[in-house]
This record gives structure tokens, sequence and C-alpha cells, in this order.
């Protein structure tokens, strides 16, 4: 049990510090919004680490916005990552796949308008990319932002979680360069079960962190 998101952001860096000394390149440090990036500020701070967003949007099923049927990521070439067996299950048309892809993207767009205030993103190229989020349940919304990720020339890509059931931990460990997980109990619930404080975190947080942070490395 965390205390808060805060705290597991801690104890995840203390995890995490070996990755500044051995990475002469640099260090930067993405949040999953809104939750992750709670998580990501902590570690970016304890390892002095430039912070940025990675913006992941959950494709919903026709009827069910919140049955997921994959996700998808923007960059340079949006990826998406789908859940072929609930697709067939539900008989999902490639038409409105592509509808709800586009509606998505133009999300992802909107909230790094909104998040970054129009600052640019952090430069990715020829560093060690450290990717946090505050639980990990399915796996798809990080699977499809590591897989967006690959498409630049990054050095390494670290995965960092409070917690995650143990057979999704393990096929994540072989998306990334290397997984942090604190804690991957059998019986997995909920993310929120494992916090006493799991309270939503708000987009204005989520601004006052990255402005903090850009604040502080220049």
């Amino acid at each position: 049990m965390f205390k808060d998101r805060q705290e597991a952001g801690r104890q995840l860096a203390q995890r995490l510090l070996h990755v500044k000394d051995e990475h002469a390149d640099g260090v930067v440090v993405l949040g999953l919004p809104r939750g992750g990036v709670v998580v990501a500020a902590e570690i970016a701070r304890e390892l002095d680490a430039p912070l940025d967003v990675l913006i992941v949007r959950k494709l919903g099923a026709p009827g069910q916005p919140e049955l997921a049927i994959g996700a998808v990521t923007d960059g340079e070439q949006p990826q998406r990552v789908l859940n072929q067996q609930v697709i067939h299950m539900l008989g999902v048309s490639e038409a409105y796949l592509q509808e709800e892809i586009g509606r998505q993207l133009v999300e992802v767009r909107r909230r790094q308008e909104l998040y970054r205030g129009g600052r640019p993103a952090v430069r990715l190229g020829g560093r060690t990319v450290i990717v946090a989020d505050d639980g990990i349940a399915t796996g798809a919304t990080v699977r499809a932002g590591v897989q967006a990720l690959r498409r630049s020339a990054l050095d390494r890509i670290v995965l960092a979680v409070p917690v995650a059931p143990p057979e999704v931990a393990e096929s994540l460990r072989a998306e990334v360069d290397q997984l942090v997980c604190l804690h991957t109990p059998s019986a997995f619930g909920a993310v929120g079960a494992f916090f006493a404080d799991f309270i939503q975190t708000s987009d204005e947080q989520v601004i006052a962190l990255l402005e903090e942070a850009a604040m502080r490395d220049e």
C-alpha cells in the first residue's frame, strides 16, 4: 500500500538513481496523464531530469466508450495497439475503428497544447527515456506509448510503475529495455486499491508540475 502517488514516485526514483549515472547523454522522464505525471514528477525531481508527457488515448468500443478495444498515441507516425479479440467479438467495423482513432488523435493534440502551454516537446533523441505511470492494469495504454517511442532515435526506454499484475508486467518486460515495478501482486483488482490516497489528478495539477519542471530546467 502506497500513501499516495508522490510516495510511489519517490520509491521508484530510488530504484532509478543508477539510470542517470549510466547514461551520459541524459535522461528524460515522461508521465502518462494524468496520475502518471505526479509519479513522473517525483522521479524527474530526484534525478534532476527534464519532465514531459506521453499522451495516449483509449479507443472505446461502439456504444461502450469505457470498454477499450485498443489505444492510440500521437507522433510523427501515430501508433495504435488493438485488442483484436475484443474487436472480433464485438464485430467492430474498420470504418468505426478509423473514426475512433481520428477522434482520439484530435484529443491527443488538444491535450499536448493544454499541458505544454505552447512549449515544445522535450527532445528525446539519443537519450534514455523513463516512462512512468501510477500503475498498470491491462497494459494497453502504456504499450501503445512505448511502441510510439520506438519510432524515435532513443537510447533506451525504461518503464517505471508502482504496481502491475505479474502477467502484465512480464509481457511488458519484452517491450522495454528495463522494467522497474515495485509490486506485482497476484490478487489484482484495481490500481487504486494499492493507494491510501488515489484522488483523481486534475489537468491543472499536470500543468503546474510541467511548468515547475520547465522552470527548473531553464
